[in-house]
């Protein structure tokens, strides 16, 4: 009997490689990156119609924060057209749906951890083109499951720990924001937890549908994540360059920041029996693998 088939749209970026990495061997995934189904121009509903997959993941995006506010529509087709089309063809087949959003569809202006059911207020074009595709994916119907997370990073791919692993090679001076508060998350929990709604769906279980904050246990800001990097750095090398913690607004750049990226994962560990991981781990796996 053929193993179910996953349709993933992506296929280099961070989620997208750890989909490929985790993936167990009774799942058999079919990647869909921009060479076979570009999403600023081609119809991914078309591929889905075509391809009859169990399940659909969309580990693609549009997530360069600041250039989407010089090019909001790419942003708009990627994280808003695309996705809308997924839903309507996932519905239409009835077949589930799993797509990733952001912490950036909130302002970042609450006190405290944000649950899945505070209002949104995006502060740029990101965010709101990622707002405007949750919105679009609950009006299509059908099975799906957002996951909202946050701060991703990975041994691979472009995140903040491995550019940060370069830098401290190069520089003897770094100065990183210390004001913008979230929860660091591995790649590799994001797409265990994709496989594990998309398993759900697929065995018509529906614990896993709906919409979920996906993110790392504790708090930390960017200059926390640096110093930890610029540690491992100096134990490899014996090279650490000076850190200096500095302010959003002494780093200004074209898209505002929220200053609160902290999600409450709550909701997800009762319903997926997830723990969620310290950031110290998450960093240390990524400097370990590297």
């Amino acid at each position: 009997m053929a193993e179910p088939m996953v349709l993933v749209f992506g296929r280099s970026g961070q989620v997208a490689q750890a989909l490929a990495e985790t993936a167990p061997a009774s799942l058999a995934l079919d990647f869909a990156g921009r060479e076979r189904c570009d999403l600023l121009t081609a119809d991914p509903g078309a591929l889905i119609q075509a391809t009859r997959p169990a399940a659909v993941i969309n580990a693609a995006a549009h997530t360069a924060v600041d250039k989407a506010e010089i090019e909001p529509e790419a942003a708009l087709r990627l994280n808003r057209d695309a996705p809308a089309a997924m839903a309507r063809a996932c519905a239409g087949l009835g077949v589930p749906f799993v797509h990733i959003s952001t912490d950036y569809v909130f302002d970042g202006a609450k006190a405290g951890p944000y649950v899945e059911s505070d209002p949104i207020a995006p502060l740029g074009v990101y965010g709101r083109s990622k707002a405007q595709g949750e919105a679009e994916i609950v009006a299509a119907g059908g099975a799906w499951t957002i996951f909202r997370t946050a701060w991703v990073v990975s041994p691979k791919g472009a995140n903040f720990i491995n550019t940060m692993r370069r830098f401290a090679a190069e520089r003897d001076l770094m100065r990183v924001v210390a004001d913008q508060h979230g929860r660091p998350t591995l790649a590799a929990d994001i797409a265990a937890l994709c496989l594990e709604a998309a398993r759900r769906g697929m065995a018509g279980d529906a614990s896993l549908q709906g919409l979920f904050h996906l993110a790392g246990a504790d708090d930390a800001v960017w200059a926390d994540l640096a110093e930890r990097v610029f540690a491992d750095t100096e134990r490899r090398t014996g090279r650490r360059p000076m850190l200096e913690r500095i302010t959003t607004a002494d780093y200004p750049t074209p898209a505002r920041r929220p200053a609160n990226s902290r999600l409450d994962t709550g909701k997800l560990q009762a319903a997926a029996g997830w723990s969620p991981r310290p950031w110290r781990e998450t960093v240390d796996i990524c400097l370990a693998e590297a």
